[in-house]
């Protein structure tokens, strides 16, 4: 029975990832905002691509943290799918970074001699310093360097108690396609080849298996780290799956070709190093060998590997317009019809979009699901509302732009010059709805009975303007439709003066109450923002140029 103390061992694994997730944070901290300039801005080219990927990978030292600013940064839209690639290739380069210092610094010097006085000085400098300056991130980044070593040095010492009386002939049947698939696990579940690395870098230097055993595990934690990236991409948008099947692809690719020409790269560092007394520096040189070759090889391909990418992941963008979409703007009488029509949809859409966000059943207005339930298998998030909804008003601009590229008489002109103005308070109004939405949250939770009944009493505002503009939309009638609409802005208004009073009265009748009065009067004057925006949009869908003049008079301060 070997004496091999595993409790120190996986507190040694515990403290280095430790020391490297305080190690990124603290990088990140310092210099992330710099970190997503250098890779949204300085990405333009293949090799720049290659080049900052590399360089950030090698200072955040964490691939994973960098595929995944690449996955947000694609998804947004703000870069292309081959300077994605470029990136990855580049991260895989820079992470063998962490290799070279284990190897170099880990197993050269003696670690008690930096290690605790590093998390020593950075403990006392989080003591001294305030949270979020640059100095106490400073001390974090210090600590990260301390227990990164510290927990090496864990490692280190529980396995050369155990390699005392190992004797190596034991794992000499273990096959390397097992060390592969160990070394891919471990990274995956751990989601951290560092720490696979490290511990592979331990026992090759205690002697606990041979060089070709450690470089087949290498080769697995490289692959093994993909699954951060596959995680971030479930369910994503088609181009953050094309950048994390990249990702895949390439790890998958160049394990394999490594894994296959393992004797003829083993050869070629023995060139270099004597693997035999000098194992870690002989594998993080390994590391770095097989993955430059991995991008030597890649290199050329890049185009052709996110053609075939883009491909099989091609956008599926679900139409969200029921009226513009199969309309021809060269028919424009049928084109203003038809963006009118849209604004129309775009009015029902924002307005279950605020029944969502005040928890109203739909029911309460709608008797029939509107177009982008019934396009959807799955019921949409509140945020996912929200993008689609913005989504719309965009095709509505967009259709708007390409009509007035034709010419039109001044009537019409102006008809849907105020169509697009009554889509702009649409939005507007959607917009101070989302603005507002988790202090309703607020309001409904609170233990203040105040707060309870103006919740209800903001459902109740609401639902009231929404059956006025049902009747406004359902008549056919243009002066039940002028006095309808001055209805439903009148008692708006009185709503808005209804609040105010009501506010003030219990905040200066019930001292207990303490009530936050900026907070309730901006959510007020937002509320009640969003509802005059929706009847402008309203006035300006359906009224004669007559009779929205006349509203205009009728509702002057």
């Amino acid at each position: 029975m070997f004496d091999f103390d595993y409790w120190k061992l996986l507190a040694g694994l515990g403290i280095f990832l430790f020391g490297m997730q305080v190690l990124e944070s603290s990088v990140k901290d310092l210099s992330g905002k710099a970190f997503r300039r250098i890779i949204r801005d300085y990405t333009n080219t293949r090799l720049k691509a290659i080049a900052n990927g590399t360089l950030v990978t090698a200072l955040l030292q964490s691939s994973s943290a960098v595929s995944l600013m690449v996955l947000a940064f694609v998804g947004a839209g703000i870069m292309s799918m081959e300077n994605a690639f470029g990136i990855i290739l580049g991260s895989n380069i820079g992470t063998t970074l962490t290799a070279w210092i284990v190897a170099t610094l880990g197993f050269k010097i003696k670690i008690e001699t930096f290690a605790l006085p590093f998390i020593g000085i950075g403990s006392a400098g989080l003591i001294l310093f305030k949270p979020d300056t640059r100095f106490y991130h400073i001390n974090r980044l210090i600590i990260g360097f301390g227990f990164l070593f510290l927990g090496l040095d864990y490692m280190k010492t529980s396995v050369e108690n155990f390699s005392q009386n190992f004797n190596p002939e034991q794992f000499q049947n273990l096959a390397l396609w097992m060390c592969l698939v160990i070394g891919t696990v471990i990274t995956a579940l751990m989601q951290a080849s560092a720490a696979t690395i490290a511990i592979t870098l331990t026992a090759l230097n205690s002697q606990l298996m041979s060089f070709e055993m450690a470089a087949a595990m290498v080769i697995g934690a490289n692959i093994g780290t993909t699954v951060t990236v596959l995680l971030g991409a479930i369910g994503a948008t088609p181009p953050k799956k094309r950048v994390a099947a990249s990702h895949l692809f390439f790890n998958i690719v160049t394990g394999i070709i490594a894994f296959l020409g393992l004797p003829a790269m083993t050869m070629i560092v023995q060139f270099f190093v004597d693997v035999s007394t000098n194992g870690p520096v002989g594998l993080a040189l390994f590391h770095t060998i097989f993955n430059v070759t991995g991008v030597l090889i890649f290199l050329p391909f890049v185009h052709m590997m996110t053609t075939f990418l883009v491909r099989f992941f091609p956008e599926r963008k679900a139409e969200l317009s029921i009226h513009i979409a199969n309309t021809p703007v060269e028919e424009v009488e049928a084109a203003v019809i038809a963006l009118k029509n849209e604004i129309i949809h775009l009015l029902q859409e924002c307005r279950l979009y605020t029944l969502r966000s005040l928890s109203i059943d739909k029911h309460l207005v709608f008797e029939e699901p509107l177009p982008f339930e019934k396009n959807n298998k799955k019921k949409m998030s509140v945020e996912d509302f929200y993008s689609s909804i913005k989504l719309l008003h965009s095709s509505i601009i967009a259709y708007y732009s390409q009509i007035q590229s034709h010419k039109l008489d001044e009537a019409v002109a102006q008809d849907i010059e105020k169509a697009i103005l009554a889509s702009r308070n649409i939005m507007n109004a959607a917009k101070n709805f989302k603005g507002i939405r988790s202090d309703f949250d607020e309001f409904e939770s609170s233990d203040s009975a105040f707060l309870n009944h103006q919740y209800d009493r903001f459902r109740e505002r609401l639902i009231s303007l929404y059956h006025e503009i049902n009747a406004v939309l359902y008549l056919n009638d243009s002066e039940l439709q002028f006095n309808t609409i001055i209805d439903a802005f009148n008692k708006v208004e009185l709503a808005d003066n209804e609040f105010i009073q009501n506010t003030v009265q219990a905040s200066s009748m019930d001292k207990k109450e303490q009530l936050d009065l900026s907070t309730l009067f901006l959510v007020n004057r937002l509320f009640t923002q969003a509802c005059r925006m929706l009847i402008f949009g309203i006035k300006d869908l359906v009224l004669t140029q007559e009779k929205k003049v006349a509203f205009d008079k009728a509702v002057e301060p």
